[in-house]
Order: structure tokens, then sequence, then C-alpha cells
């Protein structure tokens, strides 16, 4: 058995597993165009006798965490043949990500579970949620007068103005990916759709929204803005498609309050898991964390399991300055009288990448603490909401 990067004269068996695995087959113009975007150094394979049996891509990206960028190593494209899984396959190439993207300098991985429960194991967490609204045309927003106007656009030649309203809303959020021309091109405009741009009296741009229309439904693939005024306008836009469709399919962050602003609030409404996450190499990661400023040093003892990342495993003494910078060093044997943090590296990771605090899964028995050390946790790490547009 081998583990290597794929190479260029791999496509076709790398083409061949992720048909059958996901289930699709390209058109021959398809197949090209993934012929000539295929960057084999990105993914990684099981080979038994020069025969691919397993594979997964590393797609190098970086994602805001309380507004700093930060070095992510998405993990994509996990497959394997069928009278090849529980081989321990997967796990071997997990276990092989995890090194390759600590090389790589990306400390923190993100990925769309297909198991919540397997990538668990592997210490991949939970960290995004989305609403998923299904809203009757008549139970829409009420169509408001605003200033400025709302604008259609060919998508791909308005990329540099969605990309101003991106960059202005996504540090609010934890988890969401810096993104650049490419990816907008090859990634967030893949599939065709419409665009649609809120436009400032002063003539910039104060929101965007992408979305498809099929079968009277019209479905919000993207919608950001970044003041009432644009809220306002783009749903005014939507509303006035009242004469061809029925529905609209529309999502927005955890946080987001859109039933408040409805006259009948009763729509069809779902919190829906999204994505993991998972710190990749812990040292590195607190290295570059911003913790909350309280004015004075803070010391936390920190015992972490991570059987796969065998480098973030065991005692920790986490150093935090008043002005909240942060390190972690090796400890050594703890005193007596020292009280330590236990925690897996899934539950770590939840608590600083921002899905969930480190009250509420102290209590929910997620990890051993004494409360007054989890409230020391609690005034170190800021408060940000979770969020996340992209898919990979």
């Amino acid at each position: 058995m081998e583990i290597r990067q794929l190479r260029q004269d791999d496509f076709e068996a790398r083409m061949e597993l992720s048909s059958y695995a996901f289930q699709y087959k390209p058109t021959s113009e398809q197949l090209a165009a993934l012929r000539a975007g295929f960057k084999a150094e990105r993914e990684w394979g099981i080979f038994e006798d020069g025969t691919l049996k397993a594979k997964l891509g590393i797609i190098p990206l970086e994602i805001y965490l309380h507004g700093e960028k930060v070095k992510m190593g998405g993990i994509a494209s996990v497959a394997s043949w069928p009278e090849e899984r529980r081989k321990g396959h997967v796990a071997k190439l997990l276990t092989h990500a995890l090194e390759q993207m600590k090389q790589d300098g990306q400390a923190v991985s993100l990925l769309a579970p297909f198991s919540f429960n397997f990538y668990r194991k592997f210490g991949w967490e939970m960290f995004s949620d989305q609403r998923v609204y299904k809203i009757a045309v008549d139970q829409l927003p009420a169509r408001t007068a605003t200033e400025g106007q709302v604008r259609r656009h060919a998508p791909a030649e308005a990329i540099a103005q969605m990309q101003e309203v991106y960059e202005a809303y996504a540090p609010s959020y934890n988890g969401m990916v810096v993104r650049h021309n490419d990816w907008w091109q090859k990634s967030v405009l893949r599939n065709p759709c419409y665009a649609a741009l809120y436009y400032r009296p002063n003539g910039k741009p104060g929101g965007y929204l992408l979305y498809s229309i099929e079968q009277q439904v019209l479905t919000v693939k993207e919608m950001i803005y970044l003041d009432e005024t644009a809220r306002k306008g783009l749903w005014t836009f939507i509303a006035n498609h009242d004469s061809m469709i029925k529905q609209v399919v529309a999502k927005g962050p955890a946080d987001d309050w859109l039933p408040l602003q409805l006259a009948d609030p009763r729509i069809g409404h779902e919190i829906m898991p999204y994505f993991m996450a998972r710190i990749v190499d812990l040292p590195a990661f607190v290295a570059q964390y911003r913790f909350q400023a309280g004015g004075e040093a803070v010391r936390l003892r920190l015992q972490v399991e991570d059987i796969y990342a065998p480098w973030n495993d065991g005692e920790w003494i986490l150093s935090v300055s008043a002005e909240g910078e942060g390190a972690l060093a090796k400890a050594g044997a703890a005193p007596d009288h020292e009280p330590v943090i236990r925690c897996t590296i899934q539950i770590l990771s939840a608590m600083m990448i921002g899905y969930q605090r480190p009250d509420k899964l102290w209590r929910g028995e997620r990890f051993a603490a004494a409360e007054h050390d989890v409230e020391r946790l609690e005034r170190l790490l800021p408060q940000r909401q979770t969020y996340l547009l992209d898919y990979f």
C-alpha cells in the first residue's frame, strides 16, 4: 500500500472513482473543464499495485477568525470504492492529511461531512449551522421604497462589486472563506445563477443577491447586505417576482432574525447543521488566536485528547497576556493545587472557533474542569457567530 500525491496521469482513475462515489456523469465538455482545472498536487490517494483505492483533496484556503485571516485546509472529495471500505483507507488518508496540513501551516481544517459521527472520530466537530427558510409569496417581507436601486448583472461581470460587499461582511463571522477572483469564478459561480446588486445613492454597492428560478421557486444562493436599506431593497426586488413564483427558498446565519421582520412568521424554517471544523496544529492556532484582552495575564492548564494528531495530545500551559496574545507550552507535572481543563480536540475546536460557549459545553458535561476555570475560559474566548456560505 502506498499513500502519495496524485499525478496528472491519475486523472482518469480519480474521475472514475469520483463519478461512482458521488453519482454523477460529467459531459464531455465538463470533463474537459475538470481536466484543465485538475490540481493533482492538492489530492492524495491510497494505491495498491498501482490501483487507486481511495482519495481525498486538501484545498488551501484562508478563513476569517475573530476578524483575522487564518490558513485553512479544506478537506474535500473523500471517496473510496465500496469493496475497499472498512479497511482503514480513509482513516490513513485523514491522518496523512492532518500531517500535511500541519506541514503547510494550515492550523485549522473545515469539511462538509457525509456523516457527522464518522468525522467526529477523527477530531472534527460541528462549527456552523444555517437557517433555511421556505416562504410563500404572500408571506414575503413587505415591499419598501428605498433610496438607491437594485440592478441585475451577469454574475461573472459583477465579481468586483460583489467582492467589495463580501469583504465588508465576511470578517464579522468566524469561518467565512477569504475569497479571491479565482474562487468566485470556479466555486461560487460554478453553477448557473442570476445576480442582482443593491447600489446606494452614491453608486457604491451595499448588498448583493445570487439566485436561481426554476419551477416557480426562487432559490437564494447568497444574500448579503451591509445595512437595513440594502436588506429592504433586495427583499423588495425578490417580492417583485410575485407573478413568476410561488415560493422563495433562502438561507442565513444562525443569528439571522428574518422571522421577526415578517408580518406572518409562520414560514417553513429549519436550522440545519452544515460544516465541521478542527484545530490541526494547536500551538500554531493559539499563537494566531485573538483572545479577549482582560487587562491581566492569565494562565490555564489544558489536557487535550487528540489521537489522530498526536502533536496536540497531552498537557499544555496556556498563557494569555493582558493584551490577549496567547502562547502554548508543554506542561510539566501538575502541582496538586493546579486544576486541569480536560477536553477532546473536538470540544476545544468548538469553543475556540466560536460554535459553542465553554459554560454551555461544561454544563452539558462535554469536558471536565473546575467551575472557576470555566469562568476564566469564558472571559478569555471572544464571542462571534460562526457562519459559512461556501461549499467544497
